[in-house]
């Protein structure tokens, strides 16, 4: 017995805990809360129990010092492309990354699929992706609705904006948006049909813009076709026309922020170039999301 009641002394300072952890002296940025300061956060039962200048350290069962480090929600890569399997492209293929292998060890709980799957195979991806993986799993629909990868991309024939939203309107909590990507044709039939889908079941799109052609210039993309709320990704693409012949951001990009077009990074291998970015952002055009495009082939550049 006198063995024992140490045992049952520690169980009862431990179970009498307030929190299991806190974090201390971190800076924390919490946009919803609007905190951007040095603060301690409490965590009880793998959720946040508070945040305060100073919390007693005593009523904790671990206290981590993170000074010097910033400490934010679960941060969102609005960008990815996770539709994983064994094909050659990024629908069911291998150009794709498994979500969890990428995700938590950044500080990322939330990815958004850029238009890998279409409303073909979508409940395919939802049940070998989102179903399986411990990090939350969105998506924007393709308006082909094949998906993305290879020549079916440029199938006018499947780019019915109908099955796209009855799709979204079945799956409302995981799809949010709608996508268009790598459309080399002169018609603006992806942008509009995406945008017909996205009208229909109420949610944005995301633009990709392909193969940039004269017919359909990049500054009647973001002034014309998008609405407010839409999305541009590859914002510092080399093929943008950005700046003008001063080195100066083109009156039109900032008159498309005005009107709430939004422009996301979307990283990629090659879809940021630094000649654009670096005075563009000088120059007050920022964008409004910080993507990555991952998948295998950005991995490795």
């Amino acid at each position: 017995m006198v063995r024992i009641l140490p045992v049952l002394a520690l169980s009862a300072c431990l179970m009498a805990q307030d929190y299991d952890v806190v974090l201390k002296n971190g800076h924390v940025i919490d946009p919803k809360n609007n905190i951007n300061a040095v603060r301690d956060v409490a965590i009880k039962d793998q959720k946040i129990a508070a945040v305060a200048v100073n919390i007693d350290a005593s009523k904790a069962t671990k206290v981590v010092d993170v000074k010097g480090l910033y400490v934010v929600p679960g941060l969102i890569d609005l960008h990815v492309h996770t539709f994983y399997g064994d094909g050659p492209n990024y629908r069911d293929g291998q150009l794709s990354v498994i979500p969890d292998s990428h995700t938590f060890r950044s500080g990322v709980t939330t990815v958004v699929d850029a238009g890998t799957p279409g409303w073909r195979n979508f409940e395919v991806f939802k049940k070998r992706i989102v179903d399986r993986s411990k990090t939350r799993v969105l998506t924007f629909l393709n308006i082909v609705g094949a998906g993305m990868g290879g020549t079916v991309e440029q199938n006018m024939e499947d780019m019915d904006p109908a099955p796209v939203a009855a799709m979204i309107k079945k799956y409302p909590e995981l799809i949010v948006g709608v996508k268009t990507a790598h459309f080399a044709g002169p018609e603006w039939i992806a942008v509009d049909n995406a945008v017909k889908a996205g009208e229909t079941a109420n949610v944005p799109i995301m633009v990709d813009f392909g193969t940039f052609r004269v017919e359909r210039p990049h500054r009647e993309l973001v002034l014309n076709h998008l609405r407010p709320g839409d999305m541009y990704t590859h914002a510092y693409l080399a093929w943008v026309p950005m700046l003008d012949e001063n080195g100066k951001v083109r009156q039109y990009l900032f008159d498309a922020k005005k009107r709430g077009v939004k422009f996301d990074v979307g990283h990629g291998g090659g879809s940021l170039v630094f000649r654009w970015a670096a005075p563009a952002i000088k120059q007050g055009f920022l964008p409004d999301s910080i993507s990555t495009d991952l998948h295998t082939l950005s991995l490795i550049h």
